[in-house]
């Protein structure tokens, strides 16, 4: 048994159950959250739970910590992980011209002591020990399953195999999957490509069918694997430590207060006693003059406390908000502060004043919020492999594909709370509506329009690409460039700042935030950088005017096949492409050209001079 330190940050995201982990001397699979030994704190976030309640369909799910050891010589406690793949390559070499550089190709119950025993090439009678590292490949499909290549049933076919030694040869220099082979040396059968097996052949991988082996859950923890049509996948190629092992599907929100459950909570108050005959704002107006009511209703707009009547009195439930919807009504509803100022406060917000007659690009900003103080609670549901999951704007992630489980009976979720600070921006809403009429931004809509249908199950149309995508591509463009511009000057790199973006009909804001496990995300250079947003929106604004890739960059065209970026306008590592922590859409649906003039395109610009 081996021990080894990760963040709990980690296994939320990269070492999450079900992934393929390289340690210094095993390789290794994360095990599901039954097998996982100690106490997992409960990670409070009741609006989180009841989202994922919902969608998920359980009657009953927690949020709650990774565990961890409370002393070190607690070994029993932690995470589990098991040995993965049980196939090894021995460290010694055979090097000849007609299979190059061969190594013994060995199952795990051929080890003695997990090393490989042969004998020594240059003293014929003498066998020596050698080391083994784990073989680099295994076969997967997309729903997750991942299990051991059969390599003696890859050279030998169904029959049986002859009981010859395996070798793996290499035939270059580059380790290539073309120049990779599999052999026996007991017998005549020709060696098998790496590069065939990655491919296949008549649409048909030689890996065959996937049998649903979910090793991670335990040995008998076998599903039946099914495509959409409900066949089973074919197996695929997967190297271990390749960018698509693991997919990681997480869900975040923040702790902020409802401002409907506010609204809710004050009518309560007096709803029995004076608002359940109101039949209109006036009547809510008269109301107020007695004291009681106007103590329960202080703070909140005649119209606001009205529609929360009107609800009740038609009998309905309500719309069901999602995750952001409710954190971006509540930026929006932020009067001049809203939280608590303590130390170990959630969340504390104020509202920036803005100059009546301001100018330039910040005339174009409604509304700024301060965030002292904020709470994420990051929560991991399931993974996928070879395909990430698509992400929907709302953020909020399609359940309806198929996701690899993280337990065999999920009752709770592994969660981690991030605590920082952060600045909310909001765009005039009645610029923004002049903006989509426009007829380049129009065109550049029909341009994202292939490439958003590609990645979205459903039918999705022009109209919504014009009405909720543009406003969304120019809204991650700006945050992408205020994130370069701020990162420089307010304390914390540029990786440790997050984005969140808010698109409704109607609102339009982002969230620029720190989110760290312990206090470094707590410094206080994000609500500096607030205070003097304008300068710091100019900035950004010519940072984006002309890229070090131009004109190549602003040249570039969605809807051009060749290219094959069909969610990229006017964008590059030159210019937008951040770290992919701080992105909420892996780098996709960019396009400088809609925030800012560029050399190839003038008119879809928002943040025009003299618009």
């Amino acid at each position: 048994m081996s021990i080894v330190k990760i963040r709990q940050s980690q296994i939320v995201s990269t070492y999450g159950p079900g992934a393929l982990v390289d340690l210094p001397d095993n390789a290794v699979l994360v095990a599901g959250l039954e097998h996982w030994a100690g106490n997992a704190q409960l990670v409070p976030e009741p609006r989180l739970y009841a989202n994922l309640r919902r969608r998920l369909g359980l009657s009953f799910l927690e949020l709650r910590s990774p565990p961890v050891p409370e002393r070190e010589e607690d070994l029993g406690i932690g995470i589990v992980a098991w040995q993965f793949p049980e196939w090894f390559v021995a460290q010694f070499e055979v090097r000849t011209k007609e299979f190059g550089r061969s190594r013994p190709l060995v199952h795990r119950r051929a080890l003695v002591k997990g090393r490989y025993v042969g004998q020594d090439t240059a003293e014929k009678r003498k066998r020596k020990h050698w080391p083994v590292v784990p073989i680099r490949f295994v076969q997967a499909c997309p729903n997750g399953h991942v299990s051991d290549i059969n390599w003696p049933r890859l050279i030998h076919g169904d029959g049986v195999a002859c009981g010859g030694q395996l070798w793996l040869d290499e035939r270059g220099t580059t380790g290539d999957l073309s120049e990779l082979f599999v052999r026996c040396d007991g017998c005549n059968r020709p060696a098998v490509s790496l590069q065939r097996i990655q491919g296949s052949i008549d649409g048909r991988s030689e890996l065959g069918e996937c049998h649903g082996d979910r090793p991670w859950l335990g040995p008998m923890a076998r599903e039946t694997c099914a495509d959409s049509d409900g066949k089973p996948h074919r197996n695929k190629l997967l190297i271990r430590h390749a960018s698509n092992a693991y997919f990681p599907v997480v869900e975040r929100a923040i702790s902020i207060p409802d401002h409907d459950e506010v609204v809710r909570k004050a009518v309560d108050a007096v709803w029995d006693d004076f608002l359940s005959v109101a039949e209109g704002p006036a009547d809510i107006k008269r109301e107020r003059k007695k004291q009681r009511v106007q103590q329960a209703l202080d703070g909140l707009s005649d119209d606001e406390v009205w529609a929360e009547c009107e609800r009740r009195q038609s009998g309905g439930g309500g719309f069901v908000k999602g995750l952001k919807e409710v954190e971006l009504d509540s930026f929006l509803s932020v009067p001049d502060e809203l939280g608590d100022d303590r130390p170990e406060g959630d969340f504390y917000a104020r509202r920036l004043s803005l100059e009546a007659s301001r100018k330039g690009p910040l005339a174009r900003v409604a509304r700024v919020v301060l965030v002292h103080r904020l709470r994420e609670v990051v929560t991991q549901i399931g993974f996928t492999r070879f395909e990430s999951p698509a992400l929907p704007i709302d953020s909020e992630v399609d359940l309806g594909v198929r996701l690899a489980a993280l337990a065999l009976e999920t009752r709770w979720l592994p969660a981690v709370e991030n605590r920082g600070e952060g600045v909310f921006l909001s765009l005039d809403a009645t610029r923004v509506k002049e903006w989509l009429t426009r007829p380049a931004v129009r065109q550049r809509a029909k341009a994202f329009h292939p490439g958003i249908q590609s990645t979205s199950k459903e039918p999705v149309m022009l109209e919504r690409v014009e009405e909720i995508y543009m406003p969304y591509v120019m809204l991650h463009s700006l945050s992408h460039l205020l994130l370069t511009e701020i990162s420089l000057e307010c304390g914390y790199a540029a990786a440790s700042i997050r984005e969140r973006i808010y698109v409704r009909d109607g609102a339009y804001g982002l969230l620029l935030y720190t989110g760290t496990p312990d206090a470094e995300g707590t410094l206080g250079g994000l609500v500096q950088v607030g205070r003097r947003i304008g300068r710091h929106l100019e900035a950004a604004l010519e940072l984006g005017r002309l890229c070090s890739n131009d004109p190549v960059c602003a040249q570039h065209h969605p809807d051009r096949a060749h290219e094959d970026r069909p969610l990229h306008g006017a964008a590059c590592h030159g210019c937008l492409l951040i770290a992919e922590p701080s992105c909420e859409r892996r780098n996709e649906l960019l396009d400088r050209s809609l925030v800012v003039p560029t050399v190839d395109l003038v008119g879809a610009a928002f943040f025009a001079e003299g618009s």
